[in-house]
């Protein structure tokens, strides 16, 4: 039994670090595709690098919804839809404010250099869809599942807005691609062969921690459900926190919000489009208290958006919002 857990508990620290080291590669090379594509840095942050780490996310549900057996299967899929906002949230913008602080001493009381109006619009919708998003788990009427088609429309328009921003270099060139370091300028090929193959890694040492979540949790005497609702998530959006944190070890924290922004808006839409597909998509009073909890902690951040009171300090208090979430669980 012992050695079982040993060896669980290295694979879970293996594959975490693991995941930070393909992270590495995949940021270099999708930075280097969307020079190559011709897009914004924003773009390239939201679109690019947040359709990669959360198309892994995507399948999970969309295995859930599609080819589960039973409603309890089928729930997994709802409770992945809801789990992923509520963890960017709450987790991943965090470790954004918490980076900062130690790595920028000197500007802890300053508000964050952000694009406000970009990181503004972005939330503002995600807030609208994610409303609509809550509101559909309360409700039940025929129609009901055609509106999934609605949150697809709704992605694809906020891609195309976001690629057709005109480019900029507004945080500086990318490092060397890591496949081709001595070479200023490398070949669009490699690039996209170091995306691809980086997110391959990222997604099947993503897999592996998942599943050693599930044996490490019932040895800690922490029920299935719990594990499911409070450490999976976590565990899904790992990749996203892992690049949030090598962009700002570069320098580059607007990148870094973005692609959790953009993270956030593919988790608004894509998921709960396979969810109204599939399943009834009805909320329990956890999946409620992870909907509410995440509405008030992306609305917090509007607030502070728009009075320029975004600080690395305040941003790492959202964590609250999780610890909250976690003993509102608990208790339920």
């Amino acid at each position: 039994m012992h050695s079982s857990i040993l060896l669980a508990t290295g694979l879970l620290l293996v594959s975490a670090g693991f995941i930070y080291g393909a992270c590495e590669y995949f940021v270099n090379g999708v930075e280097w595709v969307g020079r190559k594509i011709g897009v914004s840095q924003n773009a390239v942050g939201t679109v690019l690098a947040a359709f990669g780490t959360a198309l892994p996310e995507s399948v999970v549900t969309f295995v859930a919804v599609v080819f589960g057996h039973d409603a309890a299967a089928k729930s997994i899929g709802v409770g992945a839809a809801l789990g992923g906002p509520l963890v960017l949230a709450t987790i991943a913008y965090p470790v954004v404010g918490l980076m900062l602080w130690i790595t920028r001493p000197d500007a802890r009381r300053q508000a964050i250099d952000v694009h406000v109006e970009r990181l503004g619009r972005d939330q503002s919708w995600f807030l609208l869809i994610f409303l609509l998003k809550i509101t559909l788990g309360f409700v039940a009427f025929a129609i009901k599942p055609w509106l999934g088609w609605a949150f697809l429309a709704a992605y694809a328009a906020y891609t195309w807005t976001e690629m057709r921003h005109i480019s900029d270099q507004s945080e500086g060139e990318p490092e060397p691609l890591k496949f081709q370091p001595k070479k200023p300028v490398p070949g669009a090929a490699l690039a996209v062969l170091q995306t691809l193959l980086a997110l391959v890694a990222i997604f099947a040492a993503s897999r592996v921690f998942v599943t050693q979540l599930a044996v490490i949790g019932p040895w800690l005497g922490v029920p299935s459900t719990v594990v499911a609702l409070l450490l999976s998530p976590i565990a899904t959006e790992l990749p996203e926190t892992m690049n949030a944190i090598i962009w700002i070890r570069q320098g580059k924290h607007r990148l870094a919000l973005a692609n959790i922004s953009g993270a956030m808006m593919i988790q608004a839409t894509v998921p709960t489009a396979l969810g109204l597909f599939f399943t009834p998509w009805m909320f329990d009073s956890a999946l409620a208290l992870a909907a509410g909890i995440t509405a008030f902690a992306v609305l917090g951040l509007m607030i502070l958006l728009r009075r320029n009171a975004l600080t690395p300090i305040r941003l790492a208090l959202f964590a609250i919002f999780y610890l909250i979430f976690a003993l509102g669980v608990i208790i339920l």
